[in-house]
């Protein structure tokens, strides 16, 4: 649930830590604490961190022939000595340092969220105008491109390809549309070969020092994405899904009040939770979750 690796620089977020090593290197690790309504849960979900760490590391490998991206190293031996632990294998990258570009890059496949209720008051989302009579879970006649603004406390709010443009430029945002989408649709059709249907997903890039643009943090877990089980799709309802709805369902029938604390979640939700997570994590990688 906590990290404390030697004397560096922390920032803690809802789930990962990060160090700033020397040099342009950072050190991600991600607990296992869960976070829902943007409340941190007292308890976690075990593993979960290394879950999503080695989804990300499957998803960086396999797209780095399109992309690049901030990934060094997920072996220990790479580490710094005085960073080396059991206690966060399995559950670290280390990453190139990079300016991060101000803009959540979410890529919509399907109609589900906040993209669902924009389109119900609209007919379109974050700008785009959608054909009429579509469906909540609906598949899209082709994926869009939805930016939003990354808010350091509580949501991000969907803008618009215009209002971006006058945060980071139109060059930079041609670039992160056309590349957020390419990705978007090789990880979507990969996924749904193994039974996973990638609704949406949010993409996160950054500047190197060298002046590129590559794709950072976490990408494609079922934190940043929702995951449907395509055996069960039906569009016209809420999909059961990879990620912690589970979570948020509890909170809902205890009518939790979406302000911290949160509540200790019970060990069947946990068990629950847990076991979609490594679902997810078969299904993609095609291996067993194994960790001692």
């Amino acid at each position: 649930m906590t990290t404390a690796i030697g004397s560096y620089p922390r920032r803690a977020g809802k789930v990962r830590d990060v160090y700033t090593l020397p040099g342009e290197r950072i050190l991600i690790v991600a607990t296992d604490r869960i976070s829902a309504y943007d409340v941190v849960m007292p308890n976690g979900i075990p593993d979960k961190g290394r879950i999503l760490t080695q989804i990300s590391d499957f998803w960086f490998d396999m797209l780095s022939v399109q992309v690049p991206n901030h990934l060094i190293s997920v072996n220990m031996d790479d580490l710094p000595e005085d960073c080396r632990s059991d206690e966060i294998d399995g559950r670290f990258m280390l990453c190139r340092k990079a300016k991060v570009v101000p803009i959540e890059c979410v890529v919509r496949g399907y109609l589900a969220g906040s993209g669902w209720k924009e389109y119900k008051k609209s007919g379109s989302v974050c700008g785009e105008v959608l054909p009429a009579g579509l469906k909540l879970s609906g598949k899209l006649p082709e994926p869009i491109y939805t930016p939003a603004t990354k808010a350091e406390q509580g949501h991000d709010e969907n803008i618009n390809f215009e209002q971006a443009v006058k945060i980071v430029g139109k060059d930079v945002m041609v670039q992160l549309r056309d590349k957020s989408i390419a990705i978007y649709k090789l990880a979507a059709d990969y996924a749904l070969q193994h039974g996973i249907i990638i609704a949406d997903t949010k993409f996160e890039w950054g500047f190197g020092s060298d002046g590129s643009l590559m794709l950072i943090d976490e990408v494609l877990t079922p934190d940043s994405s929702r995951f449907w089980p395509a055996d069960q799709y039906k569009p016209g309802r809420d999909q059961p899904s990879f990620d912690k709805q589970i979570v948020r369902d509890y909170l809902d029938q205890i009518e939790f009040d979406r302000t911290p604390p949160g509540p200790v979640l019970p060990v069947e939700i946990v068990q629950q939770t847990r076991s979609k997570y490594i679902e997810a994590f078969t299904r993609i990688t095609g291996k067993s979750f194994n960790w001692e």
